[in-house]
């Protein structure tokens, strides 16, 4: 929003200049007292209009910067011995965009032309001709105003440049942070849990094997083993997930639903609409871990048979809603997890939405919407 907010203050900014400078241009013409004959409002309207035409210079420079050196040469030859202020203006916008050779050449061109246009306006010899186009432009201001023009562009790119450096050198610190947490979590706890999950369940094994009742404390202990083996696992690829070569997105979504429907129980169907295209690779990541938690999620704990998938592009976003059939009801709103609250700070990062909650007729429903910046 805030560069909303500039761009507005940069148009009404531009349109002041434009305004201003085209007052001063008339009112330079008037002080000369030309006739109201065809010639001289021909060159009154060649001064508004090079005016004017700067408040475009934002958006086309180029185009600005002929619009204005055609205005000069044209009221240089109907007699107004004008400044070319307004094409100073332009060749400085010009030179500040980068086109620094088109800049050059038109310059020359007008440069060259303003001296045939004297001779044309009246009854001048080359001397003379020569004497007005130099007051009408003098190089050394032409000569500043590209030089600042260009200079500024440059400090603009140096900024833009150590900008892009800072971004770059705090997500390589979050990837280095990220990956030595998930070393440190593989080494801390791998090990030990592995421990806990092979002896809980050799002893159940092997009671069982001796026709001997296995412990309800042993039972949950295998389960909790067993529950925190798979949380560390989906921990420490959420935390090696680099966040530019994405191991998974939406064209792995297909997979991960016939999978789940193999593995879990749950009859898991898969539903696009809208006309597919190219998402940013944070989108389409968190669409797929959507995906993936709440199949889990499904699976463990919802106690369903089925489980539909919903995923609409559109223009600006990509919307996906996940349904099961199993027993959540509004009455018994569940405790959020950590694997919800994953959900949501994913989709709440990327500027999305999402709503996790019971359906008044059974079962439980996740939405998500994420907008998409589609590449102009």
């Amino acid at each position: 929003m805030s560069k909303g907010r500039f761009r507005v203050r940069a148009g009404v900014r531009d349109w002041l200049i434009a305004l201003g400078v085209a007052a001063a241009l008339l009112v330079t013409g008037l002080s000369g007292q030309h006739s109201a004959t065809g010639l001289g409002l021909l060159g009154y309207a060649l001064l508004a209009v090079g005016g004017l035409a700067l408040a475009a210079g934002r958006r086309a420079p180029v185009a600005v910067l002929a619009v204005t050196g055609l205005c000069a040469v044209g009221y240089q030859a109907a007699g107004f011995d004008v400044a070319a202020v307004a094409f100073l203006f332009a060749v400085y916008a010009a030179m500040r965009a980068g086109h620094r050779i088109v800049t050059v050449a038109v310059s020359v061109a007008v440069l060259a032309a303003l001296p045939l246009a004297a001779l044309v306006s009246g009854p001048h010899d080359t001397g003379e001709a020569f004497a007005q186009a130099r007051g009408a432009l003098q190089i050394a201001w032409l000569i500043a105003a590209a030089a600042a023009g260009e200079a500024l562009r440059q400090a603009e790119q140096r900024a833009d440049e150590a900008e892009r450096t800072r971004e770059e050198a705090a997500r390589r610190r979050a990837d280095e942070e990220r990956l030595h947490i998930a070393r440190e979590l593989h080494d801390s706890l791998t090990h030990q849990i592995s421990v806990i999950k092979v002896q809980s369940e050799a002893a159940v094994h092997v009671a069982r094997k001796r026709g001997e009742e296995v412990p309800e404390a042993l039972l949950a202990i295998r389960e909790a083993g067993r529950e925190a083996s798979r949380e560390l696992r989906a921990t420490l690829e959420a935390l090696r997930d680099d966040d530019t070569t994405p191991p998974h997105g939406l064209d792995h979504i297909p997979e991960l639903v016939e999978r789940a429907g193999r593995t879990a129980g749950v009859r898991a169907t898969l539903t696009i609409r809208g006309r597919q295209h190219d998402v940013p690779a944070a989108v389409g990541r968190t669409v797929y871990r959507i995906v993936q938690e709440s199949l889990t999620n499904i699976a463990r704990h919802a106690d369903a048979t089925t489980a539909s998938i919903h995923i609409d592009y559109r223009p600006d976003a990509v919307a996906l809603r996940v349904d099961d059939n199993g027993k959540a009801t509004p009455d018994s709103v569940p405790v959020p997890g950590i694997g919800l609250l994953g959900m949501r700070e994913r989709v709440t990062a990327l500027g999305g939405r999402l709503r996790a909650a019971p359906r008044e007729a059974g079962g439980f429903t996740v939405r998500a919407e994420l907008p998409v910046e589609r590449a102009s």
